[in-house]
């Protein structure tokens, strides 16, 4: 849409590069193209707007496939006006020269044209296929067929319209046929999923046995360890007793043979000093044996006076002296 502005009894008008405007003056033809700037009068102006940019036309139709599927088709399809002066000719693109608003709407015309040209050709190729080729492959076919009736179609050419490019974005069933298409999918899916969980499961048994059979292992191979421990510290026991032992053994019979050396020597000495005894015993004996019986019996009173008593008062009774002296006199006799 131009930029109308007013001044008194004059107007101006103000286009775009993606408008063309066409200004014509009592059926005179004063200016015409894009970009276009000039002064006019609202009573005795023709304007004409044609919108020359690329344009996106979305179309949603129904069809049906061979074996009486209804399918959803849907589509965009890019357009132009080619020619705006011939299109200018053919459908109603004028504006009103006072504030520059559209009085037709000649776009709806152009988009029902080609909605109508584009659903032909789509609905020719889908009643022949059944339903799974055409949500597989029918949509390059459909696509296809779409580009060339519009390329082709004498009525765009006439009107100054052309197809820049034409594309089938999918074809669909209805709601309820399509879950029922995708159930074999979903289900094949959930046992790819099912045998992947029972995969996962399995592993994980298998993990766990492993885990289970590893510490067993580690169990049985502690026991081991112990009887040997065990065993090892009986055998040490039994080698620290039987060194105590013969240790003991060892000290005892040092004990004893030093004892039996003691004894011996004392024996021996014990011997010896007997021997000696007896010798000096006897070598007395032979030196008192040629001895008169008076110097005996005075060794014999000498000794016992070593043996007696200390005497420390001496009384001599006339009995007793009597005696002595009688035994005195005797003796020189």
């Amino acid at each position: 849409m131009a930029d109308v502005k007013r001044l008194l009894f004059l107007r101006h008008l103000r286009g775009t590069p993606t408008v063309w405007v066409r200004f014509k003056k009592r059926g005179r033809l004063r200016k015409e193209g894009t970009d276009q700037s000039f002064w006019y009068r609202p009573l005795t102006a023709v304007l004409s707007e044609v919108p020359v940019d690329d344009r996106e036309l979305p179309l949603l139709f129904h069809a049906r496939t061979a074996d009486f599927a209804d399918v959803t088709v849907q589509a965009t399809v890019t357009y132009r006006i080619a020619d705006p002066a011939l299109a200018a000719t053919r459908l109603d693109f004028s504006v009103d020269p006072y504030d520059g608003r559209a009085r037709a709407r000649p776009l709806d015309q152009v988009a029902t044209l080609l909605t109508e040209l584009a659903q032909q050709p789509a609905l020719d190729l889908l009643v022949h296929l059944p339903l799974a080729d055409a949500l597989t492959v029918a949509i390059t076919e459909v696509r296809q067929a779409v580009a060339e009736a519009l390329a082709d179609d004498a009525r765009l050419g006439d009107i100054g319209v052309a197809v820049v490019s034409a594309r089938v974005v999918a074809i669909r069933p209805e709601p309820e046929l399509e879950r029922s298409l995708q159930t074999p999918t979903r289900e094949a899916v959930q046992q790819d999923a099912d045998k992947a969980t029972y995969a996962r499961r399995a592993q994980a048994v298998e993990q766990e046995r492993a885990i289970a059979e590893n510490e067993l292992q580690n169990k049985i191979e502690l026991a081991r360890r112990e009887q040997q421990l065990v065993e090892q510290k009986g055998a040490n026991d039994r080698r620290k007793a039987e060194l105590s032992a013969a240790a003991a053994l060892a000290a005892a019979q040092g004990e004893a043979e030093k004892e039996r050396t003691l004894a011996a020597a004392q024996a021996d000495k014990v011997r010896a000093v007997g021997v000696a005894e007896a010798e000096a015993e006897e070598a007395r004996m032979a030196a008192y044996r040629d001895l008169p019986p008076a110097v005996l019996q005075s060794l014999a009173l000498r000794e016992l006076a070593g043996q007696l008593p200390e005497i420390g008062q001496l009384t001599i009774t006339p009995d007793l002296l009597t005696g002595t002296l009688a035994r005195l006199a005797d003796g020189p006799r």
